[in-house]
């Protein structure tokens, strides 16, 4: 099909070459064998352009038959997977009894709720009340509060240290809070 846009875009070049030539003549015999010229060369590129539709029009059936006959063939295939493909399952499903499956789901579904008792056996507090009255939760953190408070207002050298001042190595200190003499210590 190149060699015929070939041709074609050949002719139109002509065609065009004529149609400038026919402008610049006067009207008369010359024009008449330009216009001649021209209607043979325009009547030639009309028959190469028809074979080249009927060729691209051959050329898309050929295509067209070829991807019908590849589509056959892949469906073909696909019928027979799917045949073999129910045949397997048809066998694997004689082995396995739907009974046997609800069966294995009930005790799954069992021995996880045992599991679940037994945790929540484990979890369980002790000496705990089931039940706590909010009134009185509530009470005793009104007062934790009321306790944090004061004790962010008493001066930092008025409080008592929390963390031992005496070395622990030494074991007796005398009425005053000062070390004995290692003399005096008992062993």
């Amino acid at each position: 099909m190149g060699q015929l846009d070939e041709k074609i875009n050949k002719l139109n070049q002509e065609i065009l070459a004529y149609d400038k030539q026919r402008k610049a003549t006067r009207p008369g015999p010359a024009q008449n064998a330009i216009t001649q010229k021209a209607m043979r060369a325009l009547q030639q590129k009309k028959m190469y352009e028809r074979q080249r539709d009927q060729m691209a029009s051959t050329s898309f059936n050929m295509e067209q038959t070829k991807f019908a006959t590849e589509s056959m063939r892949d469906t073909i295939t696909t019928v027979s997977a799917m045949k073999q493909g129910a045949k397997d399952m048809k066998t694997q499903l004689k082995h396995i009894k739907i009974e046997d499956v609800d069966d294995m789901q009930d005790e799954m579904q069992d021995l996880l709720d045992y599991n679940n008792e037994i945790q929540e056996s484990l979890g369980r507090a002790y000496q705990t009340p089931d039940t706590l009255d909010e009134s009185e939760l509530e009470a005793e953190l009104m007062s934790m509060g009321e306790e944090l408070e004061l004790e962010a207002s008493i001066p930092s050298y008025l409080m008592t240290p929390s963390v031992p001042t005496t070395d622990p190595h030494q074991t007796t200190v005398d009425e005053y809070g000062l070390p004995e003499k290692a003399s005096q210590q008992v062993i």
